[in-house]
């Protein structure tokens, strides 16, 4: 019998239902899990190991791409850790948004250091998966049919958006989950998905309330960052009909009442809601109280079914080759001028570039010190110092680096009122100051389709290694 049918028929033959235990391994699986947190969870007896691997927050790069955000090796780690101490305690074992942004090529990287690790490792498991690609005809019938909105002030989604994106995938709910533990599973490992749905489902199907699974799950699926200090260290729930109770496995860290409810603020544009594709959780009754000086329990959470399930979408496409500039300058003059100077340097620069061709490139300033991050405030003094990172966007590499190497030169030597040397008035960091970065991505999806198939879009695979 496979671990989620050990505990799925421990609770149908119960009679008195016992809490239950969910450790939050990792808040983003691959970044490395501090092994003395996690040990002691384990010492706890969890019934569910779960892992979020994936999110937006790293941008569009990694999604259009295909790519990882994590580095292979400490993926493989954090996999490995997880994975032995699942078989070794007969422990289901849930990850959600599989290689950073769940995509088929994300989950088939991350599946494929899975079976690596079986192998070495001789251990014997039901696997299942489930790709969280939406196809695109799928998302353009959508459109067409006026049934998809914007998150966030995106514009209208257009069949060409659809068209353009690489990679689309949508944020799988427990429907899913659920029918990956109907399996008879030990593992899953999920494409794109909620973070809820990691440590939620299982509780709803042992007849847990779901409100509170999902309450629980959007606090655990960060690990530790509920609490104080925040970290990224292992947190258990134990949930049971009434509430659930959070607890770090690092001493150091405190689930208190203010940080465990500051918590629903994360991610959340209302933190009084949790939206799912199935429905939402609404905390307006939600209480939060001290068990002692590390631990805090959760109540009152309601679980709301929606009229129409939705799923959110998210899509990227490649917007053309990137190269950049680093640079610094400490002239009080060109940092007062600075604005002037970048239109004159633009200027120059399409008219050198662009003499017998059009202008295929975007040029983008960011002056870190005055308003690379936030924009300077009215009668603030301008530093000493500024850092300059310059960005090209260019239809290839090429023509990327040939904007930015010219740009660069005519920089370093443009003439403006009040210049003391003509030989130079930029400070580089290394050589060269000019960098190819890659490929630029932007987010072409961000969007809520609404849908009568969501058991149909993520089909489940089982293999038995």
């Amino acid at each position: 019998m496979s671990a989620t049918g050990r505990i799925l028929k421990e609770f149908s033959s119960s009679s008195g239902r016992r809490p239950l235990r969910l450790l939050g391994a990792s808040g983003q699986l691959g970044y490395g899990i501090p092994s003395p947190a996690f040990n002691a969870g384990l010492e706890r007896k969890p019934d569910l190991i779960g892992c979020d691997m994936g999110s937006i927050d790293i941008g569009p790069y990694y999604l259009g791409s295909g790519s990882m955000a994590t580095a292979r090796e400490s993926t493989k780690r954090d996999l490995r850790k997880v994975l032995v101490a699942a078989r070794k305690h007969d422990i289901p074992l849930v990850i959600g948004s599989a290689g950073s942004a769940g995509a088929a090529p994300h989950l088939k990287q991350t599946l494929e250091l899975v079976r690596e690790i079986a192998r070495e490792q001789d251990l014997k498991f039901r696997l299942a998966f489930i790709p969280g690609d939406i196809p695109k005809d799928i998302v353009v019938d959508a459109v067409r049919a006026g049934g998809v909105r914007g998150i966030d002030g995106m514009p209208d989604l257009t069949v060409n958006d659809v068209e353009a994106s690489a990679q689309i995938v949508g944020q799988m709910g427990m429907s899913s989950f659920r029918q990956a533990f109907e399996a008879d599973i030990d593992v899953l490992i999920a494409g794109r998905a909620c973070d809820t749905a990691i440590f939620s489902t299982l509780p709803v199907m042992l007849g847990f309330p779901v409100g509170l699974s999902v309450h629980m799950a959007k606090i655990i699926e960060c690990a530790s960052l509920c609490c104080l200090p925040g970290g990224r260290d292992s947190i258990l729930a134990t949930l049971d009909d009434e509430g659930f109770t959070l607890e770090s496995m690092a001493p150091q860290r405190r689930a208190t009442p203010i940080s465990v409810a500051a918590h629903s603020l994360y991610e959340q544009n209302d933190p009084y809601v949790i939206i799912e594709p199935e429905g939402r959780a609404e905390l307006h009754e939600a209480k939060y109280e001290e068990v002692d000086e590390r631990r805090t329990r959760v109540s009152g959470a309601k679980w709301v079914e929606a009229p129409k399930h939705t799923i959110k979408i998210e899509g990227a496409r490649r917007v053309g080759e990137r190269a950049v500039v680093l640079c610094a300058a400490a002239d009080p003059r060109f940092i007062e001028k600075r604005e002037e100077i970048m239109r004159g340097i633009s200027v120059v620069v399409r008219d050198l570039v662009c003499e017998d061709t059009e202008e295929d490139y975007s040029l983008y300033w960011r002056v870190y010190g005055v308003d690379g991050a936030t924009a300077r405030l009215p009668d603030t003094p301008l530093p000493a110092e500024i850092f300059l990172l310059i960005e090209c966007i260019a239809p290839t590499a090429a023509r990327a680096s040939e904007v930015m190497r010219t740009m660069k030169q005519y920089l370093l030597h443009f003439g403006y009122e009040g210049r003391l040397s003509t030989g130079g008035n930029l400070a580089f960091p290394f050589t060269p100051p000019e960098v190819s970065v890659g490929t630029a991505y932007q987010f072409s999806v961000y969007h809520i389709m609404e849908t009568d198939r969501l058991d149909e879009l993520f089909p489940v695979t089982v293999e038995q290694l």
